[in-house]
């Protein structure tokens, strides 16, 4: 079963959430990968969407929300139905929250940002963004709209095909923008680029 985590506590700074949507687990698994690298300077928790606490969000310095790229965009109610028929389709396990709401676009709705730091990720196949579009831009959008400041460019991790794997690398390259994105929010230094 899913749920919230802390990865690290690290004494008396600054505190990051990372929320997540994901159907076969790629965004999931770069979640705990940006975490990962987080953690190197701030007290981070993970969870998915429908775990969330409240009081969590009200707390987070740096609050990072990412998910799989859908029809060219955020997942919704009927994109999870098309994942959960192509993972009955091709065999691919599927997470456990898959059925259960909110999505994240619905959560994203009732923040109140107040100009906290925010930073958005997706999961997508490794082509053009006019091609295949965007979730993290999607995300990042809906965050300045809810009052968020963003902390960094919306990064994209890639996957080999719709229901995975991650590409090559894209575990160690979610860590290391986690670990940007603590520099960042700790004063060390500027967030590096995402490219590859």
């Amino acid at each position: 079963m899913e749920a919230m985590h802390t990865v690290r506590t690290v004494g008396g700074g600054e505190r990051a959430l990372v929320v997540f949507e994901s159907m076969f687990g790629n965004s999931h698994a770069v979640a705990e990968g940006i975490a990962r690298g987080l953690s190197a300077g701030l007290e981070v928790k993970v969870a998915p969407v429908h775990l969330v606490d409240p009081a969590d969000v009200a707390a987070a310095d740096l609050l990072v929300v990412g998910g799989p790229t859908h029809m060219h965009g955020m997942a919704s109610s009927m994109s999870r139905k098309a994942a959960i028929q192509m993972g009955v389709e091709t065999g691919a396990d599927l997470e456990p929250s898959v059925t259960v709401e909110p999505t994240l676009r619905t959560w994203i709705s009732g923040l109140h940002g107040e100009r906290r730091r925010a930073a958005a990720f997706d999961t997508r196949m490794d082509r053009s963004v006019t091609i295949s579009g965007s979730a993290a831009r999607a995300i990042a959008k809906r965050l300045r709209r809810r009052g968020y400041v963003l902390a960094a460019d919306s990064n994209s991790f890639f996957v080999d095909e719709a229901t995975g794997p991650l590409a090559d690398g894209e575990l160690d390259r979610a860590e290391r923008w986690g670990a940007g994105l603590s520099r960042l929010i700790t004063g060390e230094s500027a967030v590096p680029a995402g490219a590859r």
